[in-house]
């Protein structure tokens, strides 16, 4: 059953003013299942992504062989190494796991305060192990993401967890936080928050501080990661909506009208893919665009060595691309 939405008003900022972004073409590599929203390279090359079914499959460099790793069980999100060379999985339904050599999948940590996490997203880690990671909501969980957004409820939470297990909420009341990443000095955290239209930063150095809006993005972002270029590289999952624009800061009843549509009349994200890069004081480096048949709705980006690799919540591909040059 469908759960119900209430509606709290906001006004969005003023769309951006029109860009005339770079022109790319992607090679798609098909996947046998859907939904593979996060991208992660190995030394190999290859690259891990997780399915709406739960497995983690690993890709080779050249896209021609598809090995399934394991299954979580859930619905596995954000891939990240940790220093030990276990995978971490941002499960949206399980919390963080590991992903060991052997391929075994075991729980790091599936509740906060004694609440189980209902949409663990994304994270980034340190050199010592300490993971940072997001809660997109409390009110909904992967399959209802788009009640989040239309209701604006501001529910999600970004935490930091130690080596020694110890988590800490370090933002909360945030709009849908998603991507994570770390700057190169590991001094500041950013991440992206798709209901806001945004990229945030905190200082990490600074006890209590408050985060602080970077940029704003042309659109609704989804994960970020720091590239080998040191790049902070963002997917944008959807241009901005014009109808989602227009009914935010209107009577809440309109949102659950909205809501109680079909699927099929709900406002959808557009068939193209965008794709931009940021330096760490928010200077745009790169702006990208692409269509292809195959792909679209891009929502996981890694960058290494000149090339991206693209995933996609939306599609049963990833997508690639060497880097062009700035």
């Amino acid at each position: 059953m469908k759960s119900s939405i209430a509606p709290v008003r906001w006004t969005p900022p003023p769309a951006p003013p029109a860009r005339n972004p770079t022109g790319i073409e992607v090679d798609v590599v098909a996947l046998p299942g859907a939904g593979p929203e996060d991208t992660l390279i190995d030394t190999d090359g290859s690259v891990l992504t997780g399915l709406y079914d739960g497995r983690i499959l690993r890709v080779s460099a050249d896209g021609r062989t598809i090995t399934t790793l394991a299954d979580t069980g859930g619905r596995p999100l954000g891939l990240e190494w940790l220093p030990d060379g276990k995978v971490l999985i941002c499960d949206a339904n399980r919390g963080l796991l590991t992903l060991d050599k052997d391929n075994r999948v075991a729980t790091l940590l599936a509740e906060i305060d004694g609440r189980p996490m209902r949409f663990c997203n994304n994270a980034d880690v340190t050199e010592d192990g300490t993971i940072y990671f997001t809660d997109s909501s409390t009110r909904f969980g992967i399959d209802e993401w788009m009640a989040d957004l239309l209701e604006h409820s501001t529910t999600g939470s970004v935490y930091r967890r130690t080596p020694d297990g110890e988590v800490t909420r370090l933002a909360s009341g945030r709009g849908f936080p998603n991507g994570v990443a770390l700057s190169s000095d590991r001094r500041t955290l950013f991440w992206a928050e798709t209901a806001m239209y945004a990229l945030y930063k905190l200082d990490l150095t600074v006890e209590g501080a408050e985060p602080v809006q970077l940029v704003e993005i042309p659109g609704l972002p989804d994960n970020i990661a720091r590239g080998s270029d040191g790049l902070i590289w963002v997917t944008v999952g959807s241009p901005r909506n014009a109808v989602l624009d227009l009914l935010l800061p209107k009577h809440p009843v309109l949102r659950k009208i909205v809501w109680a549509l079909p699927d099929a009349l709900k406002p959808k994200a557009a068939d193209i893919i965008e794709i931009q890069a940021y330096d760490e004081t928010g200077e745009l480096v790169q702006d990208l665009r692409a269509k292809h048949p195959d792909f679209h709705m891009p929502t996981g980006v890694r960058e290494r060595d000149g090339k991206v690799w693209l995933g996609s919540i939306g599609t049963s591909s990833l997508a690639t691309f060497p880097t062009p040059p700035r």
